[in-house]
C-alpha cells in the first residue's frame, strides 16, 4: 500500500520508486527459471539448424543469451509478452508463461496500482519484457529499444488517441538491479504537467526535439524486485547498458476497466475487480489464448499501424 506521502509524490513528480515489492522467491524465481527453459529451448533450435554451437553444461542464461545475439538468433520476440509493432504473422513467436502471469496479477503490483488509478482494473496489452546486452557487444546498427538505450518519450505519446484520456499507469519491475551503469530508467520529474509532447518516428518514437530539458533527466537505480511507476504523460528514457552483464525487466501497464488500451487490437484483460469479481482472470491460459486468438485474426488482416506520428510534421522537420 502506499503511503499518503507517496500518493502525493507520484501527483507532483509523475513517477515514484518502490522498493522491495515483488517477492523473489515467489515470483522473481519462478520467472527466472521459466526463461531459463524457454531460451533452452530457443537455443537446442538454434543448434540443430547449424546456427549456435552446442551449449556448454556450464553456460548460464545470460551466456546463452550473448551467444545467440552475436549469432544472430531473435530471442526478444520469442520471449515477449506482447505481439510486435510490425507485421504479425500467424507463427510469430511469443510468450506466456504462468510464472509471468503470476507477476502481471500480482497482489503487491496490484495493491500499487489500485492506490492511483482505483479497484478497476485491466491488465493493459501494452507490455514488454526488457533484457538488455551489454553495450559494448551489440551490433552497430542496433537501434531496437529493447536492445539497446531507449529514446525519450511519453508512453501516452506511443499509444493511439483512443487512449488519451484513459487513466493509466506504468510499472516497471526490475528482475534484475537496475543501476546506473546497467540501464536504469530516468525521467524528467514533473514534466507531465506539460501536457503531451509532439514526438517523432526518430530511431525508436521519440520526443521531438526542444521539447523537453535533458538536463533536468533523474536517474532512477532501484533494486531486483522493487518498481518504478510512472504517469502515462511522463517523459522518461533508459540509459546505456555499461557494464558486461544483462538488464533484465518487465514494463507492464493498467488502466481503469472500460477504458480505451490504446492497442484496441490486442487483448487485455480484468486483472481485479470490486465490482465484478467474476470477470477477473485467473488463469495464464486464458491469458495465452487471448493472445493466439489476437495473432491468429492479425494475421489475416492487413498492417495495423500503431504509430500516430508522422515524420513530416512541423516538431520533426
Amino acid at each position: 500500500m502506499l503511503s499518503s506521502v507517496q500518493k502525493s509524490d507520484f501527483e507532483k513528480d509523475g513517477y515514484l520508486v518502490v522498493e522491495n515489492v515483488v517477492d523473489q522467491h515467489a515470483v522473481l524465481d519462478p520467472i527466472r527459471l521459466e526463461y531459463a527453459a524457454l531460451l533452452d529451448t530457443l537455443y537446442e533450435g538454434w543448434r540443430k539448424q547449424g546456427l549456435v554451437a552446442a551449449a556448454l553444461e556450464t553456460a548460464g542464461f545470460e551466456d546463452k543469451l550473448l551467444a545467440a545475439y552475436r549469432a544472430g538468433c531473435d530471442w526478444f520476440q520469442p520471449m515477449d509478452i506482447s505481439l510486435p509493432a510490425d507485421r504479425i504473422e500467424a507463427d510469430t513467436p511469443m510468450h506466456f508463461g504462468q510464472a509471468v502471469f503470476n507477476l502481471v496479477t500480482a497482489p503487491a503490483l496490484l495493491d500499487l496500482v489500485e492506490d492511483l488509478i482505483g479497484p478497476e482494473i485491466t491488465s493493459n496489452p501494452i507490455q514488454h519484457v526488457r533484457i538488455k546486452p551489454p553495450a559494448d557487444q551489440l551490433q552497430g546498427d542496433e537501434v531496437r529499444a529493447h536492445i539497446t538505450a531507449t529514446d525519450w518519450h511519453q508512453d501516452r505519446g506511443v499509444t493511439l488517441e483512443e487512449a488519451d484520456n484513459t487513466n493509466m499507469v506504468t510499472v516497471w519491475v526490475a528482475v534484475s538491479d537496475a543501476t546506473l551503469d546497467n540501464g536504469c530508467l530516468q525521467v524528467i520529474p514533473r514534466a507531465h504537467h506539460d501536457g503531451m509532447k509532439p514526438h517523432c518516428p526518430k530511431t525508436q518514437t521519440a520526443i521531438a526535439d526542444g521539447f523537453i530539458d535533458e538536463t533536468a533527466a533523474r536517474p532512477l537505480p532501484v533494486k531486483s524486485g522493487g518498481v518504478v511507476i510512472f504517469h502515462p504523460l511522463t517523459p522518461h528514457a533508459s540509459r546505456i547498458n555499461t557494464t558486461d552483464g544483462f538488464r533484465w525487466s518487465f514494463d507492464l501497464r493498467y488502466n481503469v476497466t472500460g477504458q480505451p488500451t490504446g492497442r484496441a487490437h490486442f487483448p487485455s484483460f480484468v486483472a481485479r475487480s470490486k465490482a465484478v469479481p467474476q470477470d477477473v482472470v485467473t488463469s495464464h491460459l486464458v491469458w495465452k489464448q487471448l493472445w493466439e486468438q489476437a495473432r491468429d485474426q492479425l494475421a489475416s488482416r492487413p498492417h495495423v499501424n500503431i504509430h500516430r506520428w508522422s515524420a513530416g510534421s512541423p516538431a520533426c522537420a
